[in-house]
């Protein structure tokens, strides 16, 4: 089965396509950023075009390829704050590449099914507890705007054209090879020697943290699943929250050391208080996260240790 993944070179990307390919799968990409054979062959790609996500693009790798029976589409802005600051390039990134890309299996596949990385983003900052497929969307950045725009016209796309695709709103997802965001930060300020850690925010704030690792079984084993409506929406979270203070103290207590965590009380532009998965609709799918944010955090730890040495 030949598969293609959209932003197959960024960080969730990159799993995914070992995870495809360990299943036997042929996976090509496409997406930006230059990738030599030995790197290609690792990630489990065999082919990688370095480009736009456009018609002739997409028209050069079907030709070197063959088309695709699945397209997981995970090209797109991957951050609130970058949206903020750039946003119409975030738009551009995750809406208009979107379009061009419904566009193009309109046209030149129209029976191949496209499973879409979206963001709990989407749900913004009105929800307490568990927060399911059908409670209200109401973005609060540019970051969840545009994914729900990404949504809707795939939403379009299903109902006017019947191409079939799948959103997965994907919660807090990190993991070894994440090189932003606030693991990333607390590690490179441990490694540069700080003892006392001044984080934004109150630390209450709550977050469903996922595996990157966990998040590509997900992505696979929504492949392998029957899609009996044109359209549908699945949560990609635990259901389990961990506040950022907790995650703070467990990730020094992984590096090691007598280290203080201590918060502004200044709350980041565009980030909810809480988001939080109700994993009743991935429960009935039977599918298991198998990795705990303790080990998560540890082999998140170990990796960062190994990169910098």
């Amino acid at each position: 089965m030949t598969v293609w993944i959209t932003g197959a070179n960024g960080f969730i990307g990159r799993s995914l396509a070992r995870a495809l390919a360990d299943r036997g799968h042929t996976v090509h990409g496409v997406g930006h950023g230059a990738l030599e054979d030995p790197q290609k062959h690792r990630i489990g790609l065999q082919l990688w075009l370095n480009g736009e996500i456009d018609a002739t693009n997409l028209n050069a790798l079907a030709a070197r390829g063959g088309l695709p029976s699945t397209i997981f589409h995970l090209a797109g802005g991957s951050s609130v704050g970058q949206s903020i600051a750039q946003p119409f390039e975030d738009f551009s990134r995750t809406v208009a590449s979107t379009a061009r890309l419904l566009e193009w299996l309109r046209s030149s596949a129209p029976e191949c099914r496209l499973i879409v990385a979206s963001s709990a983003a989407v749900y913004g900052a009105e929800h307490k507890g568990p927060i399911s497929e059908r409670a209200a969307t109401v973005p609060m950045s540019p970051y969840g705007q545009h994914k729900l725009m990404m949504e809707q016209l795939c939403r379009s796309y299903a109902v006017t054209f019947g191409l079939h695709s799948t959103v997965a709103r994907l919660f807090s997802v990190y993991g070894p090879h994440l090189r932003k965001q606030l693991l990333w930060d607390l590690c490179s300020r441990l490694h540069g020697g700080e003892q006392v850690l001044t984080l934004g925010g109150t630390g209450a704030e709550v977050r469903d943290w996922t595996d990157v690792r966990d998040v590509a079984r997900l992505l696979v084993m929504i492949e392998g699943q029957p899609q009996r409506e044109s359209f549908q929406v699945i949560n990609g979270g635990s259901g389990v929250g961990t506040t950022v203070a907790d995650i703070a103290c467990m990730l020094s207590e992984a590096w090691g050391g007598d280290i203080a965590v201590r918060f502004s009380g200044v709350v980041r532009p565009g980030d909810p208080f809480s988001l939080v998965a109700d994993g009743t609709q991935m429960r009935a799918l039977s599918f298991a996260w198998q990795i705990p944010v303790t080990q998560g955090l540890a082999d998140y730890v170990a990796w960062f240790k190994d990169q910098v040495r």
